[in-house]
């Protein structure tokens, strides 16, 4: 039983490294997360911008007509309120939205750099079109 210990400790020491199929995998695995995190950041950023297209809209009716009755969709359902009531509530979303973007900016900041060493690491450079 000892001896099967040994041996797992020797393993443990000299890690094998990877294949050329393991590091292919990681390399497009990883260009996969960067690729879903800049879709997921346009998807927001554009949502932010819906939002304070609304609100620009909103403000105009906030000053005139506070009490002007509007729609919102929540969860899918259709709910009426008024001016004064919605406005907080989307601001509070935009404010929260940009917030993920920045968060999701700085995750693909740092799967950027861990894609870069990557690449260092594994001597990897793109195919040239020739």
């Amino acid at each position: 039983m000892s001896a099967s210990i040994a041996k797992t400790k020797s393993q443990k020491g000299k890690p094998t490294p990877p294949t050329t199929q393991e590091i292919q995998q990681n390399y497009n695995r990883l260009q996969n997360e960067l690729q879903t995190l800049a879709s997921k950041i346009g998807e927001l950023e554009q949502e932010a911008e819906e939002h304070g297209l609304v609100l620009a809209t909103l403000d105009e009716a906030l000053t005139e007509e506070p009490d002007r009755k509007c729609f919102r969709l929540v969860g899918g359902v259709l709910v009426e309120r008024t001016v004064k009531d919605v406005v907080p509530a989307l601001q509070t979303n935009k404010e929260g939205i940009l917030k993920v973007v920045a968060n999701l900016a700085e995750q693909y900041k740092s799967k950027e750099e861990e894609l870069e060493s990557f690449k260092r690491d594994y001597n990897i450079r793109p195919a040239s079109a020739a």
